[in-house]
């Protein structure tokens, strides 16, 4: 199946800024993460979300995707090389009218001339891991030992797939090409072509006498042990990529990398966005009236704050470089104290007697400013 717009896959215009990108990405990769989503497609849907979020987050493989589309994405891939790869733009990428592009076309009728041949050393895939985090375990960061399975070589032959004290040899149908060339006929008349060797698989080598601990395939599935360096001031969705912790290559190629995607926890005190904290702080109505010095809890501990009088309910206070770590720059962020004067429900004798006395000095009557100003609210609903 052909592969979607990345543009598309994330939902954002062409033209997207990098907020953009990343607001989709966060928004989509949250809905459709396989241990929140169980739907049977979540899966492959949440990786062609984190593929295209790697490609449109990077600004010099976003400038080249929107050049050449998914062919700059192959790691096999040069600008202006030779052939079809590079070119006819104004096809929109290469005719696409003939249902997929050049490369069907010699697969059609030439057997896939102009591909890397199939004995040639190919990276190992790529691997992904959820670390889950508490809402301080982000802000602070921590150091994680994980553990996960992957194809790795097998230490027995070293990837050479032959019994010990043995060596794979030279296909004797092939003669070591991983290659073999075939006649073709085609609507352009008879042409050779080449294809993977059938008794090699194009490895261009016989292996005589298997390992006994990977019966020949050169890999073996084992647990793996990696420790992770969380940075402080991670959020719910960020990736982090480890080079070559990934499966082992193919035919002597490099092993792939592992993505880990962190999942992080609510807080039932705090809100969080990006490096800016949020909270609410309750306070009563002779605080709000005469002010006050409080302590506010904070991610990096309780702090003193005033509130000056006459605070309204819904005003906002800051304690600057109180909030999260900035991921990618130094210094915190702030929090952000939201006020909220709180009514009192349940009064004794004595409380409601003071209060009908601060009653009695506001005075029971609407002043003329305030009569005239409601005459007005109403004047302007009539009209």
């Amino acid at each position: 199946m052909a592969k979607r717009d990345y543009y598309e896959v994330l939902g954002v215009a062409k033209d997207a800024s990098s907020q953009e990108i990343k607001r989709a990405y966060r928004k989509l990769s949250k809905k459709y993460h396989p241990d929140i989503n169980p739907s049977k497609d979540a899966d492959e849907k949440f990786k062609e979300i984190n593929e295209a979020y790697e490609v449109l987050s990077d600004e010099q493989k976003r400038a080249a995707y929107d050049q050449y589309g998914h062919a700059a994405t192959d790691p096999n891939f040069r600008a202006g090389a030779g052939g079809f790869g590079g070119g006819f733009d104004g096809f929109g990428g290469g005719f696409s009218g003939f249902g997929g592009g050049m490369d069907d076309i010699f697969e059609s009728f030439f057997g896939g001339g102009g591909r890397q041949r199939p004995n040639a050393p190919r990276r190992g895939a790529d691997l992904q891991y959820v670390i889950h985090l508490t809402f301080e375990e982000a802000i602070f960061g921590k150091k994680e030992t994980i553990h996960y399975e992957r194809e790795e070589e097998c230490s027995s032959c070293h990837g050479s797939g032959a019994k010990a004290g043995t060596s794979p040899v030279s296909c004797h149908n092939c003669h070591g090409s991983g290659v073999v060339v075939m006649d073709k006929q085609t609507p352009f008349g008879r042409f050779q072509t080449q294809q993977a060797c059938p008794v090699c698989h194009g490895s261009g080598q016989e292996i005589k006498e298997k390992c006994s601990h990977c019966h020949g395939s050169g890999r073996q599935r084992k647990g793996h042990k990696l420790s992770v360096s969380i940075p402080a001031g991670v959020e719910d969705g960020h990736q982090m990529r480890l080079s070559g912790q990934g499966e082992a290559g193919v035919n002597g190629g490099p092993y792939g990398d592992l993505y880990v995607v962190f999942q992080v926890a609510s807080s039932d005190v705090f809100t969080r966005d990006g490096s800016e904290i949020y909270f609410t702080l309750p306070i009563n109505f002779v605080q709000a009236a005469l002010g006050d010095e409080v302590e506010v809890p904070t991610v990096h501990g309780k702090v003193k704050m005033k509130i000056p009088a006459g605070i309204q309910s819904g005003s906002h206070l800051r304690l600057n470089g109180k909030g999260a770590p900035r991921l990618r720059s130094s210094g915190n962020g702030d929090q952000h104290v939201t006020i909220k004067v709180m009514t009192p429900k349940h009064l004794n004798k004595e409380q409601k007697e003071a209060l009908r006395a601060y009653g009695k000095t506001m005075g029971d009557k609407v002043t003329e400013e305030e009569l005239n100003f409601f005459e007005k609210m109403k004047k302007a609903f009539k009209d």
